[in-house]
């Protein structure tokens, strides 16, 4: 465990979060005579109750915690809790007992209680200054009038136009938001642009899959779960929910979710409280929801496959995405945006679109949107090598039959030679 120069913080309470007791009492052995009361909890989701209950002024974490990633839950830790020290404690070294030692092993020093509160403070300001540059960019070009792109965006399109527009109502606010539209359409993106634009973009941005996670565990992923709820629950765990606290929780594919979680959400957002698996206890959690599909549910309520009150509770403020087929505008610099993004990844030059090879562009279905569009580029800047240019024959579209394919590469070779 790495060591600790002694100093003197304000009298206060200390919590010292470890799965090893030998670390947790070794810790308290060393900080005991300067803390009016020290608590030992032995997992991440158990502090960060702990911190919920009391009036604590430092917290040590264990950087191996058996259920929450240790850098995560600092940066959890000092959002919610801005006024209290956290310091992490490596328990892969030995604490040396003396203070001699411990004064020698000064890169690991541990800061005065005020000076890590201004750090905090000063990591807080910076982060409201972006959120304020952010907020005061305008919301039309003056020039065009017409709408900026949301952060992370790219596209100009007529069809986009009104989804910049109603995510930048919306964003401000705490409307629940459902954004639909086919795979591939950047649905993520937009929650994430949500997010950022809101007064919530300090907190935590937490993301969940609904369909890539087993119906077993989707549950105890949510809303978290006590030691000892089922079998192998050897740590408490804290939930998705819980983690998103005073920040946005984005509901990816929520379509998919079964029934039976479906009436445990609806419940969620009409209460704002959980209950952990295992546990009596209910904890309130303030959340923004965002959620997406690529299903119709409306169609799902309306076939009993999808609660009706749940999708009502959802589709507050429904939020639709074109496919790339109606934004065609938009093909030709999402293509130059990806290039560019894989040259610098690559430290080379950016190649150019050929005419040719921006008309196949634009004519492609593109059923895949813009995530194929993306692919499709990142192969042609493989097949360019080392020239300038992207041509038809360095375009690839794996749904493309054969013999199309076939014939855009005739096509392009005759257009050489003549």
């Amino acid at each position: 465990m790495s060591a600790m120069t002694s100093f003197r913080p304000p009298v206060g309470g200390a919590l010292i979060a470890s799965p090893s007791r030998v670390v947790r009492e070794q810790v308290e052995r060393r900080i005991a005579s300067r803390w009016t009361s020290v608590k030992q909890v032995e997992s991440g989701a158990d502090a960060l109750a702990k911190l919920e209950e009391g009036d604590w002024q430092i917290l040590f974490l264990d950087r191996r915690l058996p259920d929450l990633d240790c850098d995560e839950l600092v940066d959890m830790v000092r959002r919610r809790f801005p006024a209290i020290q956290v310091e992490v404690v490596d328990s892969d070294t030995p604490l040396p007992e003396s203070e001699t030692a411990a004064r020698e092993q000064t890169h690991t020093a541990l800061l005065p209680a005020a000076a890590q509160l201004r750090e905090t403070r000063s990591w807080a300001v910076a982060q409201s200054i972006r959120l304020s540059e952010a907020g005061n960019e305008p919301d039309r070009e003056n020039a065009t009038g017409r709408y900026a792109a949301l952060p992370g965006m790219i596209g100009g399109s007529e069809a986009m136009q009104q989804v910049y527009r109603l995510a930048k109502l919306v964003a401000p606010r705490t409307t629940t938001v459902l954004i639909v539209g086919p795979t591939g359409t950047g649905k993520e993106l937009v929650a994430r642009a949500l997010h950022a634009l809101s007064p919530r973009a300090m907190k935590p941005f937490i993301a969940v899959n609904c369909a890539a996670i087993p119906e077993t565990l989707l549950e105890s992923e949510l809303f978290g779960h006590a030691r000892g709820a089922f079998t192998g629950a050897v740590q408490a765990q804290i939930g998705r929910i819980p983690a998103a606290h005073g920040g946005t929780l984005f509901l990816d594919e929520v379509g998919e979710l079964p029934l039976s979680m479906q009436a445990k959400l609806l419940r969620f957002l009409e209460e704002k409280e959980v209950q952990r698996l295992g546990s009596a206890d209910l904890t309130r959690v303030d959340v923004r929801v965002v959620a997406a599909s690529n299903v119709d549910i409306a169609g799902r309520a309306g076939r009993g496959e999808f609660r009706e009150d749940l999708f009502y509770r959802l589709s507050a403020f429904p939020l639709e995405l074109p496919p790339l087929s109606e934004r065609r505008a938009d093909i030709i610099p999402l293509a130059e945006h990806f290039l560019a993004c894989m040259a610098a990844a690559m430290s080379a030059p950016c190649p150019q679109i050929s005419a040719e090879a921006g008309r196949v562009l634009e004519a492609h279905p593109w059923r895949g949107n813009v995530r194929e569009l993306q692919h499709v580029m990142e192969r042609a800047s493989i097949l360019v090598e080392d020239r300038d240019t992207v041509l038809s024959e360095h375009l690839y579209f794996p749904f493309q039959s054969p013999v199309s394919a076939l014939d855009n590469r005739s096509r392009s070779c005759a257009g050489r030679a003549s």
